[in-house]
């Protein structure tokens, strides 16, 4: 096994916060393999790179030799997570519960190796309790204890309702853990309390404490805003090579260093010299397509990278049409159609104000040209490329 030393430098990478180090490098001293143990709700179907943040640092413990557990929260999914929220979240149905669960086990394996993990539910030993068991669980925590957490004491200062049931969420995450008899939780910053109460739990059923490791949660494209679907600044981990590469070319330069520290899994030396090569002069679109190339390899498999890579500066160096251009009919009953219409159906656009909104940033285009009327009709019979963005294309025939 890597020395202590050795794995410490890698576990710190991209790490928020370990509580406690010296705890985290006692066990390791032990000359055990350490269960490390991160949990995730099912509440949607797919993973985007947000979440493989701490997928990743579960892969980093996994080669240096732990056991990883992939905890799907199951039962905590009926609860509903109300770690940053400011009304009480509407709980999942078991049927939700079950289909996202099985979606979350076929797409973690693109990072952690399925030999070598432990996916688990905690309904497995939740589903056991007994009502008293309940209540004596609740019994090892406190209202004063849990009003310190900040959405909490947030929502009570302001009035607003705290459901009895979300007390019990922190207090089954914790439980977990001593289910598990966790060495290391994983989670994200705004998880840090919930870690917490694993600690806490732990020694009052008499288990040494796990050591709590934080992840920062990865910014969005948009390089402001928490990455998230409902906030369109995502990347999913099941999206097109070509999609995918695209989306993270379009980062700003400042935030693909914060990407290449949480997301890649090439050495700290190899990226602080791509780092060191900018500042003296190169072209940080050199080192983002190295980022982009190794993201989509790992998710779409060895070659996927480099031939999205390929498309990519034929497309936007060469200015070179996409190979695959959709060829989509669409029906103009009058004869003629707006352009804003032609862009919603042919799937360029989600709606008429987001091609309205495109066109005022000159963002769309016909056969190159760029498109500034928002009045513009396509009459019935013509064929043309349409372009809106960078990476959305389609030749259109008007029927």
């Amino acid at each position: 096994m890597t020395g202590v030393d050795e794995q410490l430098a890698i576990i710190r990478r991209g790490a928020e916060e370990i509580l406690l180090e010296d705890e985290l490098r006692e066990r390791l001293t032990g000359g055990r393999p350490l269960r490390v143990k991160a949990g995730f709700d099912p509440t949607a179907p797919d993973l985007h790179l947000g979440h493989t943040v701490l997928i990743n640092k579960m892969r980093q413990f996994q080669e240096l030799g732990h056991e990883v557990i992939f905890l799907i929260g199951d039962f905590t999914g009926l609860i509903g997570d109300p770690t940053g929220r400011n009304a009480t979240r509407p709980p999942l149905t078991p049927e939700e519960i079950a289909e996202n669960a099985r979606t979350y086990e076929e797409q973690i394996f693109k990072i952690l190796d399925p030999e070598r993990t432990r996916v688990m539910f905690n309904s497995s030993w939740m589903n056991e309790m007994t009502a008293a068991d309940m209540i004596r669980l609740a019994g090892r925590h406190t209202v004063a204890r849990m009003l310190e957490r900040d959405d909490f004491s947030k929502r009570y200062a302001a009035g607003k309702p705290i459901a009895i049931h979300e007390f019990l969420y922190p207090l089954v995450q914790g439980y977990d853990s001593v289910a598990l008899e966790a060495d290391v939780e994983l989670g994200g910053t705004d998880q840090k309390f919930n870690l917490l109460v694993g600690r806490q739990l732990q020694q009052s059923w008499g288990q040494p404490p796990q050591v709590v490791l934080t992840m920062p949660l990865l910014e969005g494209l948009d390089g402001v805003n928490k990455m998230s679907k409902s906030m369109g600044n995502y990347v999913g981990i099941d999206e097109p090579p070509a999609e995918m590469f695209g989306k993270l070319m379009s980062i700003s330069d400042e935030l693909m260093w914060r990407y290449f520290e949480l997301l890649s899994f090439r050495p700290a030396a190899e990226i602080d010299a791509l780092r060191r090569g900018v500042e003296q002069g190169a072209n940080p679109r050199d080192a983002k397509l190295e980022l982009a190339t190794e993201i989509v390899d790992r998710f779409h498999g060895p070659g996927a990278g480099e031939r999205a890579r390929e498309a990519f500066q034929r497309q936007f160096r060469d200015k070179a049409l996409p190979e695959d251009l959709p060829e989509i009919r669409v029906p103009a009953p009058e004869g003629r159609l707006g352009i804003a219409n032609l862009l919603r159906e042919a799937d360029l656009v989600a709606s008429n104000s987001e091609a309205f909104r495109m066109i005022g940033q000159g963002a769309v285009r016909i056969d190159g040209e760029r498109v500034s009327d928002r009045a513009l009709e396509i009459p019935a019979g013509t064929t043309h490329v349409y372009q809106v963005g960078k990476r959305r294309f389609a030749r259109v025939t008007v029927v």
